[in-house]
């Protein structure tokens, strides 16, 4: 990584691209974060950002790795923010590339407080959320005339460690609720709902690597799905209430890789046999 102390700063300052780069499948950015990434000088990028989306920068645009990795050492977001304001003051084009929405528990919010402060242009380029897309790679719509007609978006990250929640006996509540970053505490988090008078039977679907071909699901209730997903990893989306139950029905993207590999497998056979 280069250090941000070394650059020199620019009469004309550039401009950062706080930009999202969907969740995960690299076909799902918008037209406008690929312009800006084949704009880019520098390029500042996440772990949940698809890698497979550098191929749109220049060959010699500059990038930098800054993933946070779940329980393990990571740059700091003091840093990525001194990163971002060191290039630009440079007079460089800085796409801030960040998994899914930038402004959905991306912190995107807060590198744009500190280009504030140091009087750096910016833009915010949206990106689709894995709170949407999971959901919907999964067949469940979260919302649905007949059975939903209410959602809401919550982090399981800030869980203390005695499994409290903020505000979850409202959430409780709410037709269909979408966790992210929940699997540490995807135990608590169900308890809690419980506690608060959500019935154990409600169904649940928990979502791993949404939108790629290594995506899995599994379906079961709020009392039964912590147990049933001990193999899942991270990045992983869960949906809860009576949609959710809709995947069993509406999985089309599941479909969709079966099918591909069932003529994969065909295509194989027939070459074997000529």
């Amino acid at each position: 990584m280069s250090n941000p102390g070394s650059i020199t700063s620019s009469p004309t300052p550039g401009r950062v691209y706080i930009t999202g780069a969907g969740p995960g499948d690299p076909e799902l950015i918008t037209l406008k974060g690929i312009r800006v990434l084949r704009e880019a000088d520098v390029i500042v990028y996440d772990r949940l950002a698809n890698p497979e989306l550098l191929a749109h920068s220049r060959s010699d645009s500059e990038h930098i790795y800054v993933g946070k990795r779940p329980d393990k050492p990571s740059v700091s977001q003091a840093q990525i923010n001194s990163i971002l304001i060191s290039k630009a003051q440079a007079g460089r084009i800085v796409v801030r590339l960040k998994g899914g929405d930038p402004f959905i528990f991306g912190r995107g919010g807060e590198e744009c407080e500190a280009l504030v402060a140091e009087g750096i242009p910016f833009e915010v380029i949206p990106g689709i959320s894995s709170s949407m897309a999971a959901p919907a790679y999964a067949g469940i719509p979260l919302t649905h005339r007949n059975y939903g007609r209410s959602f809401a978006v919550v982090t399981g990250h800030t869980a203390d460690h005695q499994g409290h929640f903020e505000n979850w006996e409202h959430l409780s509540h709410i037709d269909t609720l979408v966790v992210l970053m929940g699997l540490k505490h995807l135990p608590q988090i169900m308890q809690t709902l419980q506690k608060h008078g959500r019935s154990p039977d409600t169904p649940v679907t928990l979502i791993e690597n949404a939108t790629l071909s290594r995506q899995r699901t599994c379906t079961a209730t709020l009392g039964t799905i912590a147990e049933k997903t001990v193999s899942f990893n991270s990045p992983a989306t869960v949906v809860i209430g009576e949609l959710a139950a809709m995947t069993s029905d509406l999985a089309w993207f599941q479909r969709l890789e079966v099918e591909s590999s069932s003529a994969t497998a065909n295509a194989r056979i027939q070459k074997f046999a000529i």
